[in-house]
């Protein structure tokens, strides 16, 4: 079967820094699913891995990729949630070969069904930024839970980027919170309203000001999907006493004593948690996934899919990598077929 993948780690200009080869399709045992791709879109995790090493002892390519959508073309003798011919969306296991190949095995606990108002290229944007939203929001910052004096506010902090984008979204949808984003560029600003953000600021200024000049109060509920680092002092300036923050990047460091003194929660979301340990709770996100299916075929979400960068070949993927890298894509960026 065709993919992408790459034999040593290099900057993204380098030809060799992602290449087309040819693998042997692989068989689906137990309750994993074999998919046929369709299309996959790309996140920040995907550069993360292939800038910080290359493939595993005994794997001579290592294949990136952890949104697809397609359809089912072999079930495991264990599999029950799914069947050949079915039409499917999911995020993947950061521990296993990834998506950028014609065929992909999942385990189907982890696996929601696609969309039917989507398109593939469509539904392919959203399963792992949606994953990620969803647990910072409802299991990481509990934020149907208020926080006692709090404003009923959540702040999003990197509004327009993939995971902005849709939590701004389920934020507006599934709660009573007033949704405040940040976005830096009028366009991203645009972007953030368009997905139902009742404010907008700049995270390149003070946000503590900004906040406070909205006259809501102190929220209860801070994401940071981006530069946590140089944000924190402004997020513990203004978040509410006894609030909650969580985060999705990779500081280096960070001052984790500066929450102390108001009793500040601090709580990292990574999607692939579930899965990489096989926790009892594995399949919430299959739930998760069939539930926003439902709601984007209800017209209550919408893609987050701004730009398809064509095939999916090496030069296309090294293309999006590139834009990823760069810090300034709004919303996610596909490819679909071979």
């Amino acid at each position: 079967m065709r993919a992408v993948g790459y034999r040593t780690s290099l900057p993204i200009d380098d030809p060799q820094a992602l290449i087309d080869v040819n693998l042997p399709r692989p068989r689906a045992e137990g309750r994993d699913l074999l998919v046929e791709v369709r299309a996959i879109s790309v996140n920040p995790v995907d550069t993360k891995v292939r800038r910080r090493g290359g493939p595993a002892p005994g794997e001579d390519v290592k294949v990136l990729g952890w949104d697809v959508a397609g359809v089912v073309v072999e079930a495991g003798p264990d599999a029950r949630l799914f069947k050949p011919g079915d039409a499917v969306w999911y995020a993947g296991a950061i521990n296993r070969p990834g998506a950028n190949a014609e065929f992909h095995l999942v385990d189907e606990r982890i696996v929601g069904r696609k969309p039917a108002s989507l398109d593939f290229p469509a539904a392919a944007a959203l399963p792992l930024t949606t994953i990620t939203a969803w647990e910072a929001l409802f299991d990481r910052l509990e934020v149907r839970r208020p926080v006692p004096g709090a404003a009923a506010a959540v702040l999003i902090i990197g509004g327009a980027g993939g995971v902005g984008s849709i939590t701004i979204q389920l934020a507006h949808t599934l709660t009573d919170l007033t949704v405040i984003a940040t976005a830096s560029r009028p366009q991203t600003r645009d972007w953030c309203l368009e997905l139902g953000a009742d404010h907008v600021l700049d995270h390149s200024a003070g946000l503590a000001d900004q906040v406070a000049a909205l006259g809501l109060g102190a929220p209860g509920h801070v994401f940071s999907t981006t530069h946590t680092d140089s944000h924190l002092p402004e997020i513990v300036k203004l978040v509410a006493p006894q609030g909650k923050v969580a985060l999705i990047d990779d500081p280096a460091s960070l001052d984790a004593n500066s929450l102390k003194g108001k009793s500040l929660s601090l709580h990292w979301e990574a999607m692939f948690a579930r899965s990489l340990f096989q926790t009892a709770d594995m399949e919430a996100q299959h739930a998760l996934l069939d539930q926003v299916a439902d709601m984007v075929d209800e017209g209550r979400i919408r893609t987050t899919l701004t730009e398809v960068f064509g095939t999916i070949n090496a030069a296309n993927l090294r293309r999006a990598h590139a834009q990823i890298e760069s810090g300034t894509t709004r919303g996610k960026i596909v490819l679909a077929g071979f």
